[in-house]
C-alpha cells in the first residue's frame, strides 16, 4: 500500500474522523459520485498530462484490492463503469510544466458506474492509503464525501416520471464523440444521448432498443440556447482530442411528450450524465458534466500550456501521418499519434522514461521513436 509522508497527528485524526463520517453504501447501489480533497505535502512539478497518472494510480489500487475487478477493467471489451476527473484548484504553470502549490486544496472527482465498482469503493474507503501518488507528487488525501448520491439506475428511472421540464448540460472539462473515426466536437442530442444510452444498456439491466429511441431524440429534442468554446486537448494515452466545453439548454417538443417511456428515460439519462460524464475518454478526465448551468472559466495560463500540447500532437500527428502515407508504412494512423505523443511530451520537458511509463511501452522503443520522429521533421524530410 502506499504510504503518506510524515503527518501531524491532527492530520491523522481529522482524516480518521473523514473516513468514518463517510456514508455506508447500501449493497444494491450501482451508481456513486465521490470526490477527493488533495494537499500537496511539497510544491512540486506536475506535467501536462498529469491525468494518465490518476488513471494509473486509480487502476493499481483496484488491482491491490480486487484482482477480478482489475482484469475485467482492462480488458476493453465493454464500457468503462467508472471515470475521473482532473484536479480542479490552483495550478499554476511553471516552464513548460505545471506547478503544485504546497497547503492548497485540490479536488479530484471519482465515480462508480456499476454495482460491482461501488463495492469496491466501499470497501477501497475503508483502507484508504493516506496519499495520492502522483509521479513523485505525493498529494495527501484529507477528505472524501460524496459528490452525486449513491443511487440505483431504476431508482433513476423511477424519479424522472414527473419530470417535464427543460434542462441543463454543462461540461466543465473538454468532451468529444468518436464519429466515422474523426473527433465531433458539438453536443448534438443524438451524440448526446447515445452517449449516455450506452453506459444505461450495459450497466442498468434495462437495455432499451437503441434505434427507435435514438430516432425520438433526433426527432423531438429541441436545443434553445448554448454557450460553447472548442478545445484541443492531449488525451489519454495517445494522439489528441478536438473538443468543446460551455453549455447547453434543451428540452422536448410535444409531440415527443406523447411517448411517455421515451420521455421517462430521456430524464433518467439526464440524471446519470453526471455520474458517467459525456463523450469517450472519461477514463481520463474528458466529458466532466453538470445538470446545472456553470459559468464558464477564464482560460488560465495552465489551460493554455495543456491546449499547447494538444496543439502540437495534433499537427505533428498530421505530418506523420502524411509521410507514412507516401511511403506506405503500416499502421500509419497509430504509429504516427504515438511518435507525436512522445516528441510533443519530450519537448515539453518530460522525460522519456516518464512517457514510456504512461504509453506501457518499453524504454528503449520510446527513445528510437523520439529520434525517429525528431529525424522526420528535419527540413529534407518535409516536402
Amino acid at each position: 500500500m502506499p504510504r503518506a509522508a510524515a503527518s501531524t497527528s491532527r492530520k491523522a485524526k481529522a482524516k480518521t474522523e473523514t473516513f468514518s463520517s463517510m456514508p455506508t453504501l447500501a449493497d444494491d447501489t450501482e451508481l456513486v459520485g465521490l470526490v477527493f480533497d488533495l494537499q500537496p505535502t511539497t510544491s512540486s512539478s506536475l506535467y501536462s498530462q498529469y491525468t494518465i497518472g490518476l488513471h494509473a494510480w486509480f487502476l493499481d489500487q483496484v488491482r491491490q484490492f480486487n484482482p477480478d475487478l482489475s482484469a475485467y477493467l482492462h480488458d476493453g471489451e465493454s464500457e468503462k463503469p467508472f471515470n475521473i476527473s482532473s484536479l480542479e484548484g490552483q495550478l499554476l504553470p511553471s516552464g513548460r510544466q505545471l506547478q503544485l502549490q504546497a497547503n492548497q486544496t485540490y479536488r479530484w472527482h471519482v465515480n462508480g458506474l456499476s454495482q460491482r465498482v461501488v463495492q469496491f469503493l466501499s470497501q477501497w474507503l475503508t483502507q484508504l492509503p493516506q496519499t495520492l501518488d502522483l509521479k513523485d507528487a505525493p498529494l495527501l488525501i484529507t477528505k472524501v464525501s460524496v459528490a452525486h448520491p449513491a443511487t440505483t439506475y431504476a431508482q433513476l428511472l423511477h424519479s424522472a416520471t414527473a419530470k417535464h421540464s427543460n434542462i441543463n448540460l454543462s461540461f466543465v472539462s473538454p468532451t468529444s464523440f468518436r464519429r466515422k473515426g474523426h473527433h465531433f466536437p458539438l453536443p448534438v442530442p443524438v451524440n448526446l444521448f447515445h452517449s449516455y444510452l450506452r453506459r444505461w444498456n450495459d450497466f442498468s439491466g434495462m437495455a432499451v432498443e437503441q434505434e427507435a429511441f435514438l430516432n425520438w431524440i433526433d426527432e423531438g429534442v429541441i436545443i434553445h440556447q448554448h454557450r460553447l468554446e472548442s478545445v484541443k486537448v492531449a488525451a489519454g494515452k495517445r494522439g489528441s482530442v478536438t473538443g468543446f466545453t460551455g453549455t447547453i439548454s434543451c428540452g422536448l417538443s410535444k409531440t415527443a411528450l406523447a411517448n411517455t417511456e421515451f420521455t421517462q428515460l430521456f430524464y433518467a439519462l439526464v440524471q446519470l450524465a453526471p455520474y458517467c460524464g459525456t463523450g469517450h475518454k472519461t477514463t481520463f478526465g474528458l466529458g466532466q458534466t453538470r445538470l446545472n448551468l456553470v459559468k464558464p472559466e477564464v482560460a488560465t495560463s495552465s489551460q493554455l500550456l495543456t491546449n499547447m500540447l494538444g496543439e502540437r500532437i495534433d499537427e505533428l500527428t498530421a505530418l506523420f501521418t502524411g509521410q507514412r502515407k507516401r511511403t506506405g508504412g503500416d499502421r500509419t494512423d497509430k504509429i504516427a499519434a504515438t511518435w507525436a505523443t512522445i516528441l510533443a511530451r519530450r519537448d515539453m520537458g518530460e522525460s522519456l522514461q516518464v512517457i514510456a511509463d504512461d504509453l506501457e511501452m518499453p524504454y528503449t522503443t520510446v527513445k528510437t521513436y523520439a529520434k525517429l520522429a525528431r529525424r522526420a521533421l528535419k527540413p529534407e524530410n518535409i516536402s
